[in-house]
């Protein structure tokens, strides 16, 4: 009986490992599950260029926004678990969607398998360039002095915009005097924002510098502990008077729940490369993007540490995050 248990076991290392090593011999499906042009889809191309030279294999980035990227986690957790689907994961869709939504129709831990963190990303507080504030405790006066006037963007209903949003107002004093409206997605948030359609938008910095430089939106203050390499002259929000905030995005890169261990370090291996390299470092670094890698099982914990991290967040601000 031992033995029998013995060469079963051998079997099945030995087809996880093979699938490893032919593996990928196909394209492979990334799943972003936001619209083109926010911060995950640009994080994701850049990339996922240099994972696909580092393995042999192109990506086929599939965009699927809406529901704050539940519709996509969705659907890379119902996906076959062969390494084929992949999806973008990040805060909105691990730490905040769970907290957030009552019935979600996947589980943030149980129906993925943890691959490697991606990147870590500030968020930054914009407003409408004809908006006559100059700072945030402006924004704060002028939301107070004309309640229900002052319209806010996100990416939709636990989106990490709405999220980091929507703890600046409670965290303000401003929950119950300004507006949330959400769209399918940080790029039209933000074009809301530039147009005065909504007046103010905190959302990741990825993909917004452009914007900031060229005057399309005013920022007011980033929302790390440091000044954002990428816009120095923006202050922090505890510069800005508010010490309590603090909401930092991450991203990273899952599988179906099952996917083998094989084919998941072939995966982490090939994010820790492009990582390092020159072009991805260089890219991302100039949208106030910070690069990064992890192992299988340190991005799991980070997974579940992030998780319970938000809950208490929610729980301590009294967040609501209405729908």
């Amino acid at each position: 009986m031992r033995v029998g248990i013995v060469l079963v076991c051998g079997l099945v290392l030995g087809s996880t490992a093979a699938l490893g090593q032919t593996y990928p011999d196909r394209p492979i499906r990334l799943i972003s599950p936001n619209p083109a042009g926010g911060a995950n889809d640009t994080i994701v191309r850049i990339i996922a260029a240099k994972m696909s030279v580092n393995l042999g294999a192109s990506f086929i980035i599939d965009n699927r926004g809406g529901a704050g990227g539940k519709i996509g986690a969705e659907a890379v957790a119902r996906a076959a678990p062969d390494g084929y689907t992949l999806l973008a994961g990040s805060v909105s869709t691990h730490s905040f969607a769970p907290v957030v939504t009552p019935r979600l129709s996947y589980d943030p831990i149980k129906d993925f398998e943890a691959i490697s963190l991606l990147a870590l990303v500030q968020n930054v507080l914009v407003v409408s360039p004809t908006l006559p504030v100059a700072n945030v405790g402006e924004l704060i006066a002028l939301a107070k002095a004309q309640p229900g006037k002052l319209n806010y963007a996100s990416g939709g209903p636990g989106s990490t915009s709405h999220f980091a949003v929507a703890m600046f107002v409670a965290l303000a004093g401003i929950q119950n005097e300004t507006v949330h409206v959400p769209y399918k997605g940080g790029a039209p948030a933000v074009t809301a924002t530039m147009a005065n359609e909504t007046q103010f938008y905190f959302g990741p910095m990825a993909g917004m510098v452009p914007f900031i430089e060229a005057g399309s939106v005013k920022a007011l203050a980033v929302s790390g502990d440091a000044r954002s390499a990428s816009l120095p002259d923006v202050p922090t929000m505890a510069e800005a008077g508010q010490p309590k905030y603090k909401a930092v995005g991450w991203f990273g890169l899952m599988a179906p729940a099952g996917t083998p261990a094989g084919i998941v370090d072939k995966l982490s291996d090939a994010v820790a490369d492009a990582a390092k390299s020159p072009e991805v470092v260089t890219g991302l670094r100039v949208q106030g993007i910070e690069p990064a890698s992890s192992r299988p099982q340190e991005f799991a914990a980070f997974v579940r540490e992030q998780l319970e991290l938000h809950k208490k967040l929610v729980e301590d601000v009294d967040l609501k995050l209405s729908q």
